[in-house]
């Protein structure tokens, strides 16, 4: 997946990557002309009554060879560089999509900081390959060729395949290196995975952190994970720290040998002083690219680890689809459950067994329970955030698995019990960055939240910013805040997962008057743990151990004395 997305993006961009190499080219082999004129120029003046013309000619020779240098060297910086921050950004882009198109369950089981690290440092890595190194390998490539080339054909053979002895030793210690830094960058990353989801579950949990005065012992566990970190990256730098002083000193050896070799040869005359200057000026030609090219190496080997860890990401297959019907009509509210059963994923527990519910629109039910009896699983599979058996659940006698997702969860408003408000202005919090709603809606929402006079105490009413994750709203605030995000949408089925369980009784009480009435033809599921939520309900579902245990009316249900009237009583007594 990762490399289709890479291939349609040199397609897409392939005439600036192309132009851009045929000016390294140009540009490279205009550099290595540079050592060939400069040899001239000093067999010119070596001369008895040289001519003047001559050197002058020599020396407008060298300003044009650094202005093209410069003019072309500039292009292809622009062209490859510049579309190697494209690529940065695209890839970031389709790895943020694929983000979130991934289902619930995928976040189960991956840490947050090591996300962050695929979509910083590992697309960086990436984009570094595919765009500066790309260029330096083409660029260093063709002043090699082309300064071996002129070594041999315009200066001596021999020479030069003496002097250029030890390159083959250099490139064999290249690849070799750049293998162990492949996979000891795969620590690194791996490293700083684990260092940035410390940072982030720490920031965000600091006042707990605090409650507790684990501070000592945080900062202790962070200094590991730092240290980790650390000794990843020396063992990395240890290996390729190597490769610079290796390629140097075989090119010492090679320097030396021309020196010997070459100094006798001028001393012969076999070779003239300008080549000889030449050639020692194409052995420093070499050297650069030669070692740049050794960068390059180390550059690529990070650039494919990085690359191997975000085409897992890519290669995850999307779980939650669209139904094959594609169905996309809006809902009336009608819900029937049949034989429902669900399992997580990597355990053997029924969540849900054997669930037999219709709910008609209009109505309000409640879902009660003990913690763990599935009442959440319930409203995540009502949204389809799992994926369900055909047949089981149907919204107007239409299988879910028949819709598109899109159009079940725009039917659906949810209050989830993590309530995530985010750092924005209180009104693009209610209308989820949308501009749809009128500010007529916005206020009717807020009102019937009971959020409305609270936004209005603020210095900048509904242009209030939060802070991070709502920090400024307290509990309750922040699920009344999020009930009106939900109520704007004027969803068919709304359904509160223990959305008021921050908010005092008297207030719940009132919320959820307004509820009855903004139900009108609308169907309403409380899921709720003080049944004070759900007392005034049509029809309450107690469940048990993901089983449904009774229904009915609150007064029903009490009169039968089972669970619902043990936690009615151990409620009410506590109150008491």
């Amino acid at each position: 997946m990762g490399n289709s997305i890479l291939l349609s993006f040199f397609k897409k961009n392939k005439f600036k990557y192309i132009l851009g190499f045929i000016f390294v080219i140009l540009s490279s082999y205009i550099q290595t002309l540079f050592p060939k004129v400069l040899g001239n120029t000093i067999d010119i003046l070596k001369q008895n009554n040289f001519s003047i013309l001559y050197v002058k000619k020599n020396i407008l020779y060298i300003i044009l060879i650094a202005i093209f240098t410069f003019a072309f060297t500039y292009i292809w910086r622009n062209l490859i560089i510049g579309t190697g921050r494209t690529l940065e950004c695209h890839l970031r882009e389709q790895l943020f999509d694929k983000f979130l198109e991934l289902s619930p369950e995928f976040y189960n089981n991956e840490k947050t900081g090591n996300l962050i690290a695929y979509a910083i440092n590992d697309i960086s890595a990436v984009r570094m390959t595919f765009g500066p190194s790309i260029a330096m390998s083409i660029n260093g490539l063709t002043v090699c060729i082309s300064s071996i080339y002129s070594m041999i054909f315009s200066i001596n053979l021999r020479l030069t395949l003496l002097c250029l002895a030890p390159i083959p030793f250099i490139i064999v210690i290249m690849f070799k290196i750049s293998k162990l830094i492949r996979t000891r960058f795969t620590t690194v990353q791996e490293s700083f995975g684990n260092i940035s989801d410390k940072v982030n579950e720490n920031i965000s949990g600091i006042r707990v952190i605090k409650a507790y005065v684990e501070e000592t012992k945080e900062v202790g566990n962070f200094e590991k994970l730092n240290d980790a970190m650390s000794n990843a990256n020396l063992k990395m730098v240890r290996v390729s720290s190597a490769l610079s002083p290796i390629i140097e000193l075989c090119f010492s050896i090679s320097f030396s040998l021309n020196l010997i070799i070459g100094g006798n040869m001028v001393l012969k005359n076999s070779v003239s002083l300008g080549d000889f200057v030449a050639f020692n000026t194409y052995l420093a030609m070499i050297m650069a690219p030669v070692l740049s090219i050794g960068r390059v190496l180390i550059v690529f080997q990070r650039g494919m680890a990085s690359l191997k860890r975000l085409n897992k990401i890519f290669s995850t297959k999307r779980i939650l689809l669209d139904g094959e019907k594609n169905i996309t009509k809006s809902f009336c509210g009608n819900i029937n459950i049949k034989g429902l059963n669900f399992t997580y994923k990597g355990t053997n527990k029924l969540a849900l067994k054997n669930i037999n519910l219709s709910i008609r629109k209009g109505e309000v039910i409640g879902i009660v329970g003990k913690t763990g009896s599935g009442k959440t699983t319930l409203a995540n599979l009502l949204l389809k955030l799992y994926n369900v058996e055909n047949s089981t659940i149907y919204f107007d006698n239409t299988d879910i698995n028949d819709y598109n997702l899109s159009s079940i969860r725009n039917n659906i408003g949810c209050v989830l019990q993590d309530n995530f408000l985010f750092s924005s202005t209180i009104k693009n919090n209610i209308t989820f960055f949308k501009n749809i709603y009128t500010d007529e809606e916005i206020i009717n929402a807020a009102k019937m939240s009971l959020i409305y006079k609270t936004i209005l105490s603020f210095e900048n009413g509904f242009d209030t910013i939060l802070g991070e994750r709502g920090i400024n709203l307290s509990g309750g605030q922040k699920q009344r805040l999020s009930l009106a995000r939900a109520l704007v949408k004027n969803p068919k089925i709304l359904i509160l997962d223990d959305a008021l369980s921050a908010v005092d009784t008297v207030t719940e009480t009132k919320i959820i008057e307004n509820l009855q009435q903004f139900r009108h033809k609308k169907t309403l599921i409380i899921i709720a743990h003080r049944l004070s939520a759900v007392k005034n309900a049509d029809k309450i579902i107690v469940l048990d151990k993901g089983e449904i245990s009774e229904m009915g009316t609150h007064k029903e249900l009490l009169e039968q004395g089972g669970l619902y009237y043990d936690i009615y009583k151990e409620q009410y007594e506590n109150r008491e």
